[in-house]
């Protein structure tokens, strides 16, 4: 690995899916040594971009989502060998009270050309679905959004797969550098160097995209704690800037083709919310007679069936909350035996060949940290002047074409797909819309 240097153009904190993805497409325009130098205290893939499920959907109500995803999905299909992705398709299956929602998202993906079916009514959408899994029996479905883009990608291969492009164009990408600061101008709020344990980097511009690590930054930059936001009756409160939810993801261990469809191809990535009720596959009890979702697809490493389950929020101030060590390592945030009943029936519920399986579920530490902001949808915005932070409250793995979009404001060119989600939208009032999901972020 290449000294550390002590002068850049940019310097980009986070070897995940958008700090690699910026150093990549800002690689293009600037290319002399170390213009770029990209900064990552572990390895790349090391924090929510390696234990991502790696689903890539444009399923959001939210416009303004929809149209940035559809980006993301394009660059996702520019290169599908490099970033291990597989075009599957994409299904959000759902019960009467999301109809009117999930509609108005297919409404609205026909306006931007993205290509979907919508199958309304409880016997088509079983008859659609039976079509695909002829063990299809969920209840109580009145709507399927069956997108035929997206999929799912090999969540560390497709960041492998990033550094390489820009490590091609002769980004450095430092490993094991921990940021513990930042150096200010004498005359403005600006930073002009970032303060390392292997030294100190003078630069002109930084890009924070360090994940659940957003906080961390955001109190190095004295930034506030708390945020006001107008409400569409034209008041204004104050909430914490960060909300720290835990995400839920496990295994079933069956084999590597068991979810193939009727015709034995690969199935699409599946997703599942309904308001029916929910029986334990092992027990047989209620566990849950309000609205649930789970998604499913199948697993990244082949073993067996991966998937995941609404997230929960962690009860403690933002400042209080251990993010490191981070997934599979972390003593505080793992999935339980209660996620694996709920998620292992929710199986079930949904197709037969599923019911009595729940004993398959691979037990071991799974789950991740999510640093979600107060509306649960991403900041992409400057701050100090010259910092540019990308706190993408969980949506980040897909996302893969931010990092063009930023790369193309650090170079000068406003984006329009960024605009709707800069950090004053909070007291101007300019909120994106809720949806009637159990998942925040939909």
């Amino acid at each position: 690995m290449a000294d550390l240097p002590t002068k850049a153009k940019v310097v980009i904190i986070g070897g995940g899916i958008h700090g690699l993805s910026t150093a990549w497409k800002l690689s293009e325009t600037y290319k002399n040594p170390n213009d770029i130098v990209v900064l990552e205290k572990k390895d790349i893939a090391a924090g929510a971009s390696g234990i991502a499920c790696g689903v890539v959907r444009n399923n959001y109500f939210q416009p303004a989502m929809r149209e940035l995803m559809a980006h993301s999905v394009g660059v996702w299909e520019s290169d599908p060998k490099t970033f291990k992705y597989n075009p599957v398709g994409y299904m959000q299956i759902s019960p009467e009270i999301m109809h009117k929602d999930v509609a108005s998202i297919y409404e609205q993906q026909k306006g931007i050309g993205y290509e979907s079916v919508f199958i309304e009514g409880e016997k088509d959408c079983t008859n659609y679905m039976k079509g695909i899994f002829d063990d299809w029996q969920a209840k109580g479905i009145t709507s399927v959004l069956h997108e035929k883009k997206g999929g799912y990608a090999f969540n560390k291969d497709s960041i492998r797969g990033i550094e390489s492009k820009a490590n091609a164009n002769g980004v450095n990408v430092h490993k094991g550098v921990t940021v513990t600061g930042f150096k200010r101008g004498s005359n403005s709020k600006a930073v002009t160097g970032v303060v390392t344990n292997k030294g100190t980097i003078d630069c002109d511009q930084v890009v924070i995209g360090a994940g659940p690590w957003a906080r961390d930054f955001w109190n190095m930059l004295d930034l506030p704690k708390k945020t006001k936001i107008k409400g569409s009756n034209g008041t204004t409160h104050e909430v914490d800037m960060w909300t720290y939810w835990f995400l839920q993801e496990g295994v079933l261990g069956v084999d590597a083709n068991y979810l193939r469809t009727n015709e034995g191809k690969q199935p699409p990535v599946i997703h599942v919310d309904t308001d029916a009720p929910l029986y334990s596959d092992q027990s047989g009890d209620l566990l849950t007679d309000k609205l649930w979702g789970i998604y499913y697809k199948p697993d990244i490493e082949g073993l067996g069936v991966q998937g995941g389950t609404s997230p929960y929020i962690v009860d403690k101030h933002f400042d209080e909350v251990k993010v490191d060590p981070y997934g599979l390592e972390s003593p505080d945030y793992q999935t339980t035996d209660k996620f694996a009943d709920m998620w292992t029936s929710a199986l079930a519920h949904c197709q037969k060949r599923f019911v009595g399986k729940s004993n398959l579920y691979r037990k071991g530490p799974s789950g991740g940290l999510g640093c979600l902001t107060p509306d649960s949808f991403p900041i992409f915005d400057r701050f100090c002047e010259n910092v540019y932070m990308i706190a993408d409250a969980n949506h980040g793995y897909k996302m893969i074409g931010v990092g063009h979009l930023v790369a193309q404001e650090i170079l000068g060119k406003e984006s329009e797909l960024l605009k709707p989600f800069r950090f004053n939208r909070y007291e101007k009032g300019e909120l994106h819309p809720t949806s009637n999901s159990p998942f925040p972020w939909s």
